[in-house]
């Protein structure tokens, strides 16, 4: 692992996929016959990407399906993933927020009503794979959100099937409108509506490249998450931190892809030396050793500052997606983050606790995103209408004032619906 003297001009080599221009236009073309052709374009590139024949009959996943998916979970995995969905949903419930509504002194109401989407449509990438904490954490803030329709779509595996944790865990949260489709084709469907799938208001999963693209390229219809590129993670470290830990947790985000990100900030060289050799040694038995190592070498370092506040300075240029604070008093630079998506505190709270378990989100910005952006969360699955009702008293006192407002932007018109209500106010007032 690199190690290198912190300079001001720090950042992360990060690599974000924007995907080619043949990779664009596949993408286009299957958006516009997906738009044209509804559940047969779907059903059409079903099988010709994940090689699963489906017809009208099972395009959807049954209620027979969802039963027989308890059949094949242990109640272990069951036990962990019910916790794990009560642990989240506590968490995003403190997020809601409440229609508000004031008085003035004028009589004029003032207010902004809060109204959860009505149809959200979750991605779940599939095959062989499984990712029920996907399904959690993209399901759970829009469940507390209030949103009454959630749509789950998944590429099938060959066999037509999805994976039976992912139909339980989908299940449990109440979700049972479910889509045997992936890929941009399924990006379409939620996006546009198909004879079978209704349309939803925003698309929110990961997913490649073409999906990816697919919901870059179908926003303005629909709302969409973000556009999110490979994990990251950024371990802030002083002398007390211990290498064994600090190298796993590295580990952790370097296995996700060969473009993640794993950085190492820290005043202490000797600590930065053992982490180093740390990595090495733990790299060496990972199942996914050669995705790391890839990561590692292209996309990992390890910085040393001068001091611990320049090491705080340093991680708020590079604004990670994963934060993790090793240190003596992690609390006392709590303060001094201003750029993060996630962060974890001390010593026992590596990163992979927030991934599946503890309750915040980890839908969480990449790329330095975290500078102006925030985890997905329950705000995300709402919107937001202000509310205004003007007193006469109010249009007699402001009237002419926001008369002559509309007149500075040359708008007559605007000028003379205000002054239509001050006409009003003058017979008032001869009465």
């Amino acid at each position: 692992m690199k190690i290198i003297d912190y300079t001001k001009d720090i950042s992360i080599k990060r690599s974000v996929d924007q995907g080619t221009g043949d990779q664009r236009k596949a993408v286009e073309g299957i958006l516009s016959r997906v738009r044209s052709e509804g559940d047969e374009a779907v059903n059409a590139y079903t099988m010709q990407f994940d090689g699963a024949e489906l017809d009208q009959e099972s395009f959807r996943v049954s209620k027979e399906e969802l039963v027989a998916a308890y059949e094949q979970v242990d109640e272990e995995t069951l036990r962990i993933l019910r916790e794990a969905k009560e642990n989240i949903t506590r968490f995003h419930e403190r997020q809601q927020r409440q229609t508000w509504i004031t008085t003035e002194p004028d009589g004029t109401i003032l207010g902004q009503k809060i109204t959860p989407l009505d149809a959200v449509g979750i991605y779940v990438p599939g095959g062989r794979a499984s990712y029920p904490s996907t399904i959690l954490m993209n399901a759970v803030p829009a469940i507390v959100a209030g949103v009454s329709r959630i749509v789950m779509v998944s590429p099938p595996q060959a066999d037509g099937r999805l994976n039976d944790v992912v139909l339980v865990t989908a299940n449990e949260l109440g979700i049972t409108e479910i889509y045997k489709a992936g890929g941009a084709q399924a990006v379409g469907a939620l996006a546009y509506g198909t004879e079978t799938i209704k349309p939803v208001d925003k698309i929110v999963g990961p997913g490649n490249i073409y999906v990816a693209l697919a919901k870059q390229l179908v926003y303005g219809t629909v709302d969409i998450d973000m556009f999110a590129g490979p994990s990251e993670i950024v371990v802030l470290a002083d002398s007390t931190g211990r290498p064994d830990y600090i190298a796993a947790d590295l580990l952790s985000q370097a296995e996700h892809d060969p473009m993640a990100s794993a950085v190492l900030v820290t005043p202490d060289r000797t600590l930065a030396e053992q982490v180093a050799a740390e990595v090495e040694t733990q790299l060496s038995t990972l199942p996914k050793k050669d995705i790391a190592w890839d990561s590692i070498r292209d996309y990992g370092a390890v910085y040393v500052t001068h001091t611990l506040d320049e090491a705080v300075d340093a991680v708020n240029e590079l604004a990670p997606e994963h934060l993790e604070i090793h240190t003596r008093a992690p609390f006392d630079l709590l303060g001094s983050i201003r750029h993060a998506g996630a962060i974890f505190l001390g010593e026992n709270s590596s990163e992979p606790v927030g991934d599946y378990f503890a309750g915040p989100n980890h839908v969480l910005p990449t790329n330095g995103t975290a500078r102006f952006s925030s985890p997905l969360n329950v705000d995300d699955f709402t919107k937001k209408s202000s509310i205004l009702s003007y007193s006469r008293t109010a249009v007699s006192e402001n009237g002419a004032k926001i008369a002559a407002f509309a007149r500075l932007e040359g708008l007559e018109a605007h000028a003379r619906a205000v002054e239509k209500r001050l006409e009003g106010t003058r017979d008032d007032r001869a009465d």
